[in-house]
């Protein structure tokens, strides 16, 4: 009987800990089965079969009590949002080896959710990765190259530090104080070049980006330059994909910027006798540049290409257009004559500084010709045209050898 009552209590002080684990220590025996067992476990008398523990009932009780638990948690439905769904969307395209970015922001997100199809999702999905990986570039390399200054500067001594970093400060604190006082000199007398924002329903997101990015990268050359333009933003609308991205690059250096920005057209603003529209479908040639002009350059980064755009609107309007006079100068190779906006301001500050359009014409890109025209154009005519008499030649013989082979039955 001594060892039934040990038993008895060790296999009790094993139940009651698990059971209160669980939260169903009070509910796990019935108060007469307490009542008796604590006797039975003081007193060390025998006891009747009905006053013994049952396990079986205590294993029932044990089980229904898990699947109460379970029940109630399964019970509670995930109300997951939108957003959340997208999420989770987003991480199982990524655990399924997609181009998905790392991070991605709420408006992104909405952005995403918005996409008509799956197709336009995934190339939103590989912009944002693809631009995520050209951030972690951008950052690797200004890590590695401030790692490079620090170096050199750890090998310099202590005096010549000092002064070079004072130097370097007063020097760019003088140089931006220039370029400041020339852009605001620039705004009353200087020759007025117009960016036309009239084309953020021609361009996808991607390129409207692009698009403000060359233009920034404009405005600090055209600041930084000997005699300025004085820029207009006209056809500018608030709250446009325009005005967030400037808003985006600047932040609170937008409204501190010295151009002028205005919801009119350039020609309410300007007469139209003077205004010029560049555009690379003109069939007119720019000669010289002409400092009493207005060029108006179109703000649109075309990935597709779409040839007539700028010019249709010129025409509408009824401006003089002027493409700029690459064929006479360059060797054209391959690829589109269209450049990017910063090439633009590039070449148009060359021109109004040195009137030199071989100076002005090294901004376009190597790849696109062979190089500057030294020779007249008759030169080059007859020989383009020596050229492909070869290669007709060529051709003959081809023919002929592929018709000695397969004659005709």
């Amino acid at each position: 009987m001594h060892s039934a009552n040990m038993l008895l209590r060790k296999t009790v002080s094993s139940v009651l800990p698990f059971a209160a684990q669980h939260g169903m220590k009070k509910d796990l025996f019935p108060l007469s089965r307490t009542l008796s067992l604590s006797h039975c476990l003081k007193q060390d008398k025998s006891c009747e079969p009905s006053e013994k523990l049952d396990l079986d009932e205590w294993k029932k009780v044990m089980r229904s009590g898990l699947q109460e638990e379970v029940g109630e948690t399964v019970s509670e439905p995930k109300e997951l949002s939108s957003l959340a769904a997208a999420r989770e969307t987003l991480e199982m395209w990524r655990l399924a080896g997609r181009a998905v970015p790392e991070n991605i922001s709420e408006e992104q997100l909405k952005t995403f959710m918005e996409c008509p199809s799956k197709s336009a999702k995934k190339k939103y999905l590989k912009y944002l990765h693809v631009k995520e990986l050209y951030k972690k570039s951008d950052k690797r390399k200004m890590d590695e190259k401030r790692e490079r200054r620090l170096e050199a500067q750890d090998q310099a001594s202590e005096t010549d530090e000092t002064k070079k970093s004072s130097f370097l400060c007063m020097w760019s604190s003088t140089m931006d104080k220039a370029y400041n006082w020339r852009a605001a000199q620039s705004m009353i007398f200087g020759q007025p070049l117009v960016f036309d924002m009239s084309y953020e329903k021609e361009m996808s997101m991607r390129e409207v980006t692009n698009t403000v990015r060359q233009i920034v990268m404009s405005e600090s050359c055209n600041r930084r330059s000997v005699d300025p333009f004085h820029i207009h933003f006209c056809n500018f609308k608030d709250d446009s994909l325009y005005h967030r991205e400037f808003v985006k690059h600047y932040r609170e250096a937008w409204s501190k910027l010295l151009i002028t920005v205005t919801d009119q057209c350039y020609t309410e603003i300007f007469p139209k006798d003077k205004l010029i529209y560049l555009t690379a479908d003109s069939p007119k040639v720019m000669k010289t540049f002409d400092h009493d002009k207005i060029y108006i350059v179109g703000s649109m980064v075309d990935k597709s290409i779409k040839t007539g755009v700028s010019l249709a609107r010129a025409k509408r309007l009824g401006l003089e257009t002027a493409a700029l006079p690459l064929e006479k100068y360059l060797l054209w190779s391959t690829g589109a004559k269209n450049l990017t906006l910063d090439q633009m301001m590039h070449i148009l500050l060359t021109l109004k500084d040195t009137a030199d359009w071989k100076k002005a014409l090294e901004f376009v890109p190597k790849r696109k010709y062979c190089g500057f025209v030294d020779k007249p154009v008759k030169e080059l005519k007859k020989t383009l045209e020596l050229i492909n008499t070869l290669k007709r030649g060529k051709r003959q013989e081809v023919e002929k050898q592929f018709a000695r082979n397969y004659p005709k039955k």
